[in-house]
């Protein structure tokens, strides 16, 4: 959004914890503040557009509160914000505060935009007391799902701000009942709310043509160079020495441990070596592309795997992204393809040890294996896996920054975002949507909301090969009917799927409906 301004002209001010601002070309100037009320200019440049882009990184000391737990990163500052105590949350708002109210000061700031139910909406808020300046809150699935609705304080802070806000604004009309429903004490609640979509850089994601794929990914080979990385092939060796049928569930932690790298948000040590394994321009490419937790719902497609492999032999599935459940989704795969029953059964009874889950993200797996068994088809669904599921038929790519993941999005076939929880609106559709790569999702919230503007100008029933059901009984059972329908219908609607993204996601038209709404409450 503050790019696409920047390309209309605007002048956007923007506080976050960005560690690397010279990355991005719209950012003209970037500030450090410390602790101790001085700041730290980082630089002043030329950008080529016509508007400018401030950045404003408040320093936080040691504690970085965040929605999801990873408790597979060794040292983090970043903590679950429902395990921080009362003084630490209070010192997070006032250092976020401190800085923010200089910032409205110093530059004149005449509206504020707060991204989430909770903690920068209630910074906002204050600012906003203290300087007379409206302010608007988006609140997304995230803060709602895993804080807002566990833990009563940040209820009440989301609430409280909400109630000080001039708007509060909602993608899709999912995300507008469950604010009316989780914030119902807010007076005039409904009153206040603004329908926005969020949006995608059709400039940067682009369609290619099939035969250009190799072309394309040996860009992004290019484009890796130098680019810091993570997981090593000699982690996964760590890994599968250490599994048996006879692993105790402290043992399967300790060995997710020693297998996860220190840097995670990087492409993995051996990218290279797996992209240049496929043939882009003859197999038929599924791609996950998120935060690697059970709530995405991984599990669940990988569970599909051997049953999409059955029926379509030369696809592969490319995963992309970071986070707790990889090495657990890493052991799944390897017990898949031994075979290994015990060890698949202990896997999905354990869940993804290292988040603050219970293993019920993992339902649909477990009701899927119950369904084989209670039909007497377990035994033939291993021996399928063993069959079909080689090792180099899912290859983990490690985190891709979007610099990178334009390149891989367009050589895609299939795209899977099989969400276990709703979501408000997921980008990663919309960025499948403009690389013209045919997106599946689960059939709720924001992405039933995207589904549904697809679906309306696509042939009559071709969206229906986009909804996974929602239902924990049907997931993968409906992953492994669709996808294979899916991966031969794709190619055909290319363009289609690009001419939605550009006439109805597009970051401009999007941001221009956001300033006005802002400037509107001025």
């Amino acid at each position: 959004m503050a790019q696409a301004l920047c390309r209309q002209g605007e002048t956007v001010h923007l506080i976050c914890q960005e560690d690397h601002p010279e990355r991005f070309d719209f950012i003209a100037e970037a500030y450090r503040y410390a602790a101790d009320g001085s700041v730290i200019s980082l630089f002043d440049r030329d950008t080529p557009y016509p508007g400018r882009c401030i950045l404003h990184q408040p320093e936080l000391g040691d504690i970085l509160p965040v929605y999801a737990a990873d408790r597979s990163l060794k040292k983090s500052r970043a903590i679950p914000m429902v395990e921080l105590s009362d003084e630490q949350i209070e010192e997070y708002l006032q250092l976020n505060t401190r800085v923010a109210q200089k910032v409205v000061e110093k530059f004149n700031i005449t509206v504020l935009h707060a991204n989430h139910a909770v903690l920068m909406s209630v910074v906002a808020e204050r600012v906003s007391k203290a300087t007379a300046i409206p302010f608007a809150i988006m609140p997304h699935g995230s803060a709602i799902e895993y804080v807002v609705k566990h833990d009563p304080r940040f209820l009440r802070l989301a609430s409280e701000a909400f109630a000080t806000a001039q708007a509060i604004l909602f993608v899709g009309p999912e995300m507008k009942q469950r604010l009316i429903q989780v914030f119902s004490s807010v007076p005039g609640l409904k009153g206040k709310l603004r329908g926005l979509n969020l949006g995608v850089d059709t400039d940067l994601f682009k369609p290619i043509p099939r035969h250009l794929r190799n072309e394309t990914i040996q860009s992004l080979l290019e484009k890796l160079t130098g680019v810091p990385r993570g997981k090593t092939p000699g982690h996964w060796v760590q890994l599968t020495e250490k599994l048996s049928a006879n692993i105790t569930e402290e043992e399967f932690k300790q060995a997710l441990l020693l297998a996860s790298p220190e840097m995670k948000m990087v492409p993995d040590e051996d990218i290279e070596e797996k992209l240049e394994q496929v043939d882009w321009e003859q197999e038929k490419i599924l791609l996950f592309v998120g935060r690697l937790i059970a709530n995405k719902g991984l599990a669940a497609l990988i569970a599909a795997l051997p049953l999409i492999l059955e029926q379509t032999p030369q696809a592969r599935l490319v995963v992309v992204g970071h986070g707790p459940l990889r090495e657990v989704m890493e052991a799944w795969l390897w017990a898949l393809g031994q075979g290994e029953q015990r060890l698949m059964e202990k896997f999905v009874r354990w869940g993804s040890p290292h988040e603050d889950t219970s293993p019920e993200p993992f339902q649909e797996v477990l009701n899927f294996f119950q369904s084989l068994e209670r039909r007497g088809e377990l035994g033939q669904y291993l021996g399928k896996a063993q069959k079909f599921l080689h090792a180099d038929r899912v290859l983990f790519l490690g985190y891709l920054k979007h610099a990178l993941l334009r390149y891989l999005f367009p050589c895609g076939d299939v795209a899977i975002f099989p969400s276990v929880i709703p979501e408000a609106g997921p980008l990663v559709f919309l960025e499948a949507l403009a690389s013209g790569c045919f997106p599946i999702g689960t059939y709720f919230g924001g992405m039933a909301a995207s589904i549904d503007s697809v679906s309306e100008i696509l042939p009559q029933g071709e969206g229906e090969w986009m909804k996974i059901s929602a239902q924990p009984e049907e997931t993968v059972a409906n992953l492994a009917h669709k996808v294979p329908v899916a991966l031969g219908i794709g190619d055909r609607h290319r363009q289609t799927l690009r001419q939605v993204a550009e006439e109805r996601y597009d970051w401009s038209g999007i941001a221009k409906n956001w300033s006005t709404l802002l400037h509107s409450l001025a």
